[in-house]
C-alpha cells in the first residue's frame, strides 16, 4: 500500500531545473564562492599551459618532424621510430638501468623516512626534535648542481673524505666515478640523504593525527614501546604509506636525469645511461626531436599502466588507493 503523504508538508521537487535555473544556480555559487575560484585559477592555468596544452606536439613521435615545415606539414611514419627504439641494442640496457635505479631508490627510500619518523615521533624534546628535523630535510632545498659538487667532494680520488678514509685504514684510493659497479650505489644514496629528512615530514604529520587515547590503551594492556609502534603507529599510518608508495611507482621510469648527467662518466655509462639521459642527448643534442617524442611517449605509456596496476593491487589487498 502506497504511503500517503502528510498533510501541510512540502515534498522535495526532484524535477531538473530548466537551462535558464541552472546557469542562475552556477552564477550563484560563482559570487558565493568566488575567492575559492580565484585561489585555485593560477594551477589550473599552469596544468593547461605545461601539461595539457604540450600534448598537441605528440603527434611528432608519429611523424618524421621538420622543423621547416611545421608539426602538421611534417609527413606521417607510423610507428617506425618506436621500431626502431625497440631494436636498438640500448634498448634493454635503458629499461635495465632505469629500472635497477628506480626499483633501488624505493626499497632504500620508503622505509628510511619512515623509521626517521619514528625516531621523531619517540623524542619528547620539542627543542631538539625540531632541530634535528631542521637538519635531516634541509639538503632537500640544495641544487642539483651544488649537490653534485659536494658529492665530488666526497668521492674525488685523491682529496676526497671518503678515499681519506679508506687509506687511513690502509686501503688504495678509489676513482668511484670511473667504475661502473659504484654508479648506482652514489645515485641512490645521494638521493636518500636529500630527501629522507623531507619525506619524514609527511609520515609524521600522519603520526602527529594519532590519537593518543590509543598509546594510553595499548600502554595499559601492558605493550611496551615496540609494541605500540609495532600494532598502533604503523597500522594508523599505513594508508599514507600506500599513497606514497603508490606515488613512487608511478616514476619507476622517470629517473631524474640531472644528477646522472652531471655524475655520467664514458667509463660508468654502461650503468649511468637511463631512458631521460638518453632522451635529452638524442633529444636535444642530436636534434632527433621525433625519435626522442617516441622514447618520451612509450615511457609515460608504461608509467601510466604501470599506475593503473599498482592502485588496483593496492585498492584489492588493503583497501587503500589513489582512487
Amino acid at each position: 500500500m502506497r504511503q500517503q503523504a502528510i498533510v501541510g508538508r512540502p515534498q522535495p521537487d526532484n524535477r531538473p531545473l530548466p537551462k535558464r535555473g541552472r546557469l542562475h544556480e552556477a552564477k550563484r555559487k560563482l559570487k558565493k564562492n568566488w575567492m575559492l575560484y580565484v585561489i585555485i585559477f593560477p594551477p589550473v592555468v599552469y596544468f593547461l599551459i605545461w601539461h595539457y596544452w604540450p600534448l598537441y606536439g605528440v603527434q611528432i613521435a608519429f611523424k618524421d618532424f621538420m622543423p621547416a615545415r611545421g608539426i602538421m606539414a611534417s609527413p606521417w611514419i607510423g610507428f617506425d621510430h618506436f621500431e626502431r627504439y625497440f631494436n636498438s641494442f640500448y634498448f634493454w640496457r635503458l629499461i635495465k638501468n632505469t629500472v635497477g635505479i628506480s626499483l633501488y631508490g624505493l626499497l632504500v627510500g620508503i622505509p628510511l623516512p619512515i623509521l626517521l619518523a619514528l625516531m621523531f615521533h619517540e623524542l619528547r624534546f620539542k627543542r631538539l626534535r625540531g632541530l634535528a628535523q631542521t637538519i635531516s630535510y634541509a639538503p632537500n632545498f640544495i641544487s642539483v648542481v651544488v649537490a653534485g659538487g659536494i658529492i665530488l667532494f666526497f668521492i674525488r680520488p685523491e682529496t676526497g673524505v671518503l678515499n681519506a678514509i679508506v687509506k687511513a685504514f690502509g686501503g688504495e684510493s678509489i676513482n668511484f666515478l670511473a667504475e661502473a659497479k659504484y654508479f648506482w650505489h652514489i645515485v641512490v644514496w645521494s638521493d636518500v640523504w636529500q630527501g629522507v629528512g623531507w619525506g619524514s615530514l609527511i609520515y609524521f604529520a600522519a603520526m602527529s593525527g594519532i590519537s593518543p587515547d590509543q598509546y594510553e590503551a595499548a600502554y595499559l594492556d601492558g605493550a611496551n614501546k615496540l609494541q605500540r609502534i609495532w600494532n598502533v603507529t604503523l597500522p594508523n599510518i599505513l594508508p599514507t604509506i600506500v599513497i606514497i608508495s603508490i606515488l613512487s611507482m608511478g616514476n619507476i621510469l622517470n629517473v631524474g636525469f640531472e644528477k646522472i648527467l652531471l655524475l655520467q662518466t664514458g667509463t660508468n655509462a654502461s650503468a649511468s645511461e637511463v631512458i631521460s639521459t638518453y632522451v635529452y642527448k638524442s633529444g636535444i643534442q642530436g636534434a632527433q626531436y621525433s625519435f626522442s617524442a617516441a622514447i618520451g611517449l612509450f615511457n609515460n605509456v608504461v608509467t601510466f599502466i604501470l599506475l593503473i596496476l599498482v592502485n588496483a593491487f593496492a585498492r584489492r589487498v588493503g583497501n587503500t588507493s589513489l582512487w
